[in-house]
């Protein structure tokens, strides 16, 4: 018995890389599979739904049940129709993961204002446009008796936590999508919808378009060997949040080759109490010594520094 029978699941941005492999493993455990994908090139131009169309007769013919979306999901309307197809194709939901996004990379004081608002609208109100119709759909479930058990499953980045040079647009929509995850667990946990945040790590066209991912996420020379950038490593645990009564909710997860991390959101590392408001001199004294270190993407994925450079501006001004 496969683990997700009967449940049906969206995949956005499913043409290729992570969204690929996640409609893959889904429909492997069971699900139905809608394949949503434009088909745009890494800036999010161009148009081509042969991607997402390859994946279906993938799923197809190794005997499981998808169907090919072009819609756009940071078009309000048109995400409200993506939710009313698969209902309408396979009957149901169960399960929305929020994957698609492109790059439009470059330091903050050259970017266009098109180059900040295209980014987060394809990730930020992308994710916040299809979240927004499923939910309304899973209401009115519950409104009408049915015991709804649904997955929302959002897809961030460790540069949400860090930042990184050159994607002040992309960095920014990446942790407001943690933000509005946790908004959505507090507001529709009660109707039966989860909602959880995955930050992958592996190889995929955004990621190996960054300086120095090669180094950690390229296929090893011996095929034997286990691929440590292989975005299929992510998989299972989208199809282990996808499950029926999966016991997490809220929660943000990093994942990388075969590590799985559990992310805190912010915690209070130091509290100074003054003896009534602060002076600067107070603050000079006081708190140059509590400061913390940000660390760069690759200090936070436990990556050795030395071998991994860190992204360089080349390009991106």
């Amino acid at each position: 018995m496969t683990r997700l029978q009967g449940r049906v699941a969206i995949v956005t941005g499913a043409g290729r890389g992570l969204g690929r492999e996640h409609a893959l493993c889904l429909a492997q455990q069971g699900a139905s599979v809608v394949v949503n994908d434009l088909g745009v090139d890494l800036s999010g131009a161009g148009a081509d739904n042969t991607p997402a169309q390859q994946v279906v007769r993938e799923i197809v013919e190794r005997g499981g049940r998808a169907i090919a979306s072009g819609h756009d999901v940071a078009d309000w309307k048109q995400a409200q129709e993506s939710i009313e197809f698969a209902v309408k194709t396979f009957g149901d939901l169960h399960v929305l993961v929020n994957n698609a996004g492109f790059l439009r990379d470059r330091s903050l004081a050259n970017m266009s204002e098109s180059e900040w608002d295209q980014v987060i609208r394809v990730h930020l109100k992308g994710h916040a446009a299809m979240s927004r119709h499923a939910v309304a759909y899973w209401k009115e479930r519950a409104k009408a008796g049915v015991k709804v058990k649904a997955s929302l499953i959002h897809t961030t980045s460790v540069v949400g936590f860090t930042g990184n040079y050159g994607q002040a647009n992309y960095c920014a929509a990446k942790l407001g999508i943690i933000a509005l995850s946790r908004v959505i667990a507090i507001e529709a946990g009660k109707l039966g919808v989860r909602s959880n945040a995955v930050s992958p790590s592996a190889r995929t066209r955004m990621t190996m378009n960054v300086p120095g991912t090669e180094q950690y996420l390229d296929k090893p020379k011996d095929e034997k060997q286990f691929d440590p950038g292989d975005p299929a490593n992510v998989s299972p645990l989208i199809a282990w949040l996808a499950e029926e009564n999966c016991p997490a909710n809220s929660q943000v997860f990093q994942v990388i080759s075969n590590r799985i991390m559990v992310v805190s959101m912010p915690t209070v590392v130091h509290e100074l109490h003054g003896k009534g408001r602060w002076t600067l001199e107070e603050l000079d004294r006081e708190l140059p010594s509590k400061l913390l270190h940000t660390p760069s993407p690759e200090e936070f994925l436990g990556l050795d520094v030395n071998l991994v450079p860190l992204p360089k501006a080349t390009g991106r001004d």
